[in-house]
């Protein structure tokens, strides 16, 4: 498995047929790092395929921070649509790495939903799933503070990129404390000492090649009080 490649990309929620006809209508666009997508207040008309690459989701706080929400990987589609008049962005997008992104409009997605009795079904569970995903991430961040939101992160990420071994679960997507810092909104220098405690007391260790292994799992599952989610919505 590509280190970019999550086991458990949001698309399939969608049957082969339903995303052969979505694929039809999409358009493929290169973004370069750094470069945004779309940003809060612009007008949300399009939905977002990853061909390839990474996509931060992130929402400006009112101090004017950025709170990452989400890391959208090969094979995520993501984007609002409006259900009554136009709707705005309320997240910004941008490419952490060059990327391809397809795009498709809401106008064809009406379209499809309109010809296709079953597309209309997988499209209404794909936008309970993303609303989902978004009401999780923001309980973490703000119910059960830095521990376990850190928490929770790392069992998303083991969800996501996890191998499970004799050892405990492997997390073969390599992060820095930096990024873990910003997917928890708080600094490099607490998710250092967290880290350092969770190894102090055998929760976590690391590979050779700096990957974390998780020892404990039950211990993360405690302290961000897991609610046993579905993979599909605990994920990063």
């Amino acid at each position: 498995m590509k280190m970019d490649t999550p086991k458990y990309p949001n698309t399939n929620i969608f049957s082969d047929r339903t995303f052969e006809h979505i694929k039809a209508f999409m358009s493929l666009h290169t973004y370069q790092k750094d470069s945004f997508l779309f940003l809060e207040q612009e007008l949300s008309d399009n939905l977002y395929y990853v061909e390839e690459g990474q996509i931060r989701m992130t929402k400006t706080t009112e101090d004017g921070k950025e709170m990452v929400l989400y890391l959208f990987q090969k094979g995520d589609l993501f984007g609002e649509l409006g259900v009554i008049g136009e709707t705005q962005h309320r997240f910004n997008a941008k490419a952490l790495r060059d990327s391809k992104v397809a795009t498709i409009t809401q106008r064809d997605v009406e379209s499809i939903i309109l010809n296709h009795g079953d597309a209309a079904i997988e499209f209404v569970r794909w936008m309970g799933l993303m609303n989902q995903l978004i009401h999780t991430k923001l309980r973490d961040l703000l119910l059960y503070g830095k521990i376990g939101a850190l928490c929770s992160t790392l069992i998303r990420l083991s969800n996501s990129f996890g191998d499970s071994g004799e050892n405990g679960v492997k997390i073969s997507k390599k992060m820095t404390n930096g990024e873990l810092a910003d997917l928890i909104n708080t600094s490099r220098e607490t998710v250092n000492r967290m880290l350092s405690d969770f190894k102090k007391n055998g929760i976590i260790e690391y590979s050779r090649d700096g990957e974390i292994i998780i020892l404990d799992m039950e211990h993360l599952k405690k302290q961000c009080h897991c609610e046993g989610c579905p993979i599909e919505i605990c994920r990063i």
